[in-house]
């Protein structure tokens, strides 16, 4: 029998992929070990291996390919005896009923396609399935009033019975209640587009899924945008506003003004996290002032007496940012209470101090972490360092070298920032935002003097972290990195 390979998923949260290249040809011998693909996550390029001995009778997802579910067929390999050109064969046969099976119904896995809900067995022969109606399915939104004030709202909002209408307008002050599918409405969301402005096509006024995907594609007509009903006298004005959708935004530029870039993987993956991390973590703020004056003094020393090689190179060079690893490092261990993550079910309180360290790209930013990064020296954490930001610009990590950790830095001192907050990265409990080191004034036994100081802030989650132990672990931070010979001992 033939071996269907199929998109792997490289990290827990992969849902997708890009075919980067296919590194092996079709009717070449395969063995176990051989990479025969890269794939390409929204983090990073990894290589696949093969995992079974034969000759790669098809390919069928080439290379090039964007935005492959994982578990899709995107290769067969033929087993040793085998016909390729028969295995390949077989396996496109196969593939067809369920590709049939699947063409009208969408993945429930990843939310996707564009293909209407199958209608019921009585007509399944239809060539376009004709979807249900039920009152369930309905939304309503409020038909237009003459003031065209505030966005709209979104399909399921409004409230008042009204005249059934076919999605096409009704009398001033009624409302509307718009027909739709499921599968139509999930699109529309999707989409960002008010589904209530979508031009319907399916039996009796309803919106169905080709309606949104020609609203979508700019095919279909959407009408002029439905304005909220105007608040009664004396009514409290709503403090929370609705997001504007796609459409809303573009509405607000002239077209050629603006050029649309999609997001890519990484992109989307970032303010997926990020917006969760800050509608579902309570953060708190602990900010300190650091006098790293010794700091200075000791990395010149350090940076002057590394070894060099036969070229003239030194063994490492450190730069202020080792040592902030270092001390964070140190501090967790210090004050184990707070190297803990949150989980529901209760704490996971850490051994080993796991330091995730923001790496900016092109697109985005990737966190490698430093494991361990208690036990290791300056030179060690600083060549490490080296190392994992050079893969991570070049999206070579492994999902081990990103994923995990127990805390992270974000370190936007060499950009003249002097202070900022960063959000938490999940599952982390903490981040440390790391500022410019510049010369400032300060008083010291009652006299001005010029100290070199950097301002750093610790995000906190409030469900671990409390107010408290963040501000003995700043404190345990702030102690170490203003006398760096503590972290030696």
């Amino acid at each position: 029998m033939p071996i269907n390979i199929l998109m792997p998923a490289l990290s827990p949260t992969m849902e997708k992929g890009n075919l980067a290249k296919w590194l092996k040809k079709e009717g070449e011998a395969v063995k176990t070990g051989d990479v025969i693909a890269e794939i390409e996550t929204d983090k990073a390029t990894m290589e696949y291996e093969s995992v079974d001995d034969g000759v790669l009778a098809k390919i069928v997802v080439p290379e090039g390919t964007n935005d492959v579910p994982v578990n899709q067929l995107i290769a067969v390999l033929a087993q040793e005896g085998e016909d390729p050109k028969q295995a390949a064969a077989e396996a496109a046969k196969a593939a067809r009923p369920a590709q049939a099976a699947s063409a009208g119904t969408p993945s429930p896995q990843r939310g996707e396609g564009t293909a209407q809900l199958a209608a019921p067995a009585a007509t399944a022969a239809q060539s376009r399935p004709t979807e249900a109606r039920a009152p369930s399915q309905e939304a309503r939104v409020p038909s237009p009033p003459p003031a065209p004030a505030a966005p709209s709202p979104r399909w399921g909002e409004g409230g008042g019975e009204g005249v059934r209408t076919n999605g096409h307008g009704a009398p001033a002050g009624a409302t509307n209640r718009i027909f739709s599918s499921p599968l139509a409405r999930r699109l529309a969301k999707e989409a960002g587009i008010d589904i209530g402005r979508i031009e319907a096509s399916g039996p009796h006024g309803r919106v169905i899924a080709r309606d949104v995907e020609a609203a979508k594609s700019g095919r279909g007509a959407l009408r002029a945008p439905r304005a909220a009903p105007a608040a009664p006298a004396g009514a409290p004005t709503p403090l929370i506003a609705r997001s504007l959708s796609d459409q809303q935004i573009r509405a607000l530029y002239e077209d050629g003004s603006y050029e649309l870039v999609p997001h890519d993987g990484m992109r989307r993956t970032i303010a997926q996290r990020l917006t969760a991390s800050v509608q579902t973590i309570p953060h708190f703020y602990l900010t300190v002032d650091c006098d790293i004056g010794k700091l200075i003094e000791a990395r010149e020393e350090i940076n002057a007496a590394a070894p060099k090689d036969k070229d003239g190179k030194p063994a490492y060079k450190l730069s202020v940012n080792d040592f902030v690893i270092k001390a964070l490092a140190l501090a967790l261990q210090r004050v184990p209470d707070a190297n803990v993550s949150w989980t529901d079910a209760g704490m996971l309180k850490h051994k080993h101090s796991d330091i995730g360290v923001a790496v900016a790209l092109p697109n985005g930013l990737i966190t490698p972490i430093v494991r361990n990064a208690e036990t290791k020296s300056l030179s060690a954490i600083s060549n490490e360092m080296k190392e994992l930001a050079g893969r991570a610009r070049a999206r070579k990590l492994k999902p081990q070298e990103y994923q995990g950790g127990t805390t992270a830095v974000s370190n936007l001192g060499m950009y003249g920032i002097k202070d900022f907050t960063a959000v938490i990265n999940p599952p982390h409990a903490t981040i440390l935002a790391v500022g410019a080191g510049e010369e400032r004034a300060v008083v010291r036994a009652g006299k001005i003097e010029v100290a070199h100081i950097m301002s750093v802030t610790l995000s906190c989650d409030h469900r671990a972290v409390d107010g408290a132990l963040g501000a003995v672990l700043i404190g345990a931070f702030k102690a170490l990195i203003e006398n760096p010979v503590m972290m030696l001992v």
